[in-house]
């Protein structure tokens, strides 16, 4: 079984340059709203677990599953 790329210690920011539209959009699903052009610089260093912590991101495994899957 493949290492997971992405995990619940995984800043937003390492997220979205890693996969770009397909991160933006993936978090975008999952009730994170990066905004215009992502400004929030305490935002971009938050991680996925914190960000389900404090609601930002709705059912974080399945955002994982998502991010984690090939394609």
């Amino acid at each position: 079984m493949p290492e997971a790329r992405f995990a619940p210690d995984t800043k937003v920011r390492q997220l979205v340059d890693a996969l770009g539209d397909r991160g933006r959009d993936a978090l975008r699903r999952h009730g994170y709203d990066l905004g215009e052009g992502f400004v929030d610089v305490l935002s971009q260093y938050q991680t996925l677990a914190h960000a389900a912590r404090t609601e930002r991101v709705r059912d974080l495994a399945g955002l994982l599953d998502e991010l984690n899957a090939d394609g």
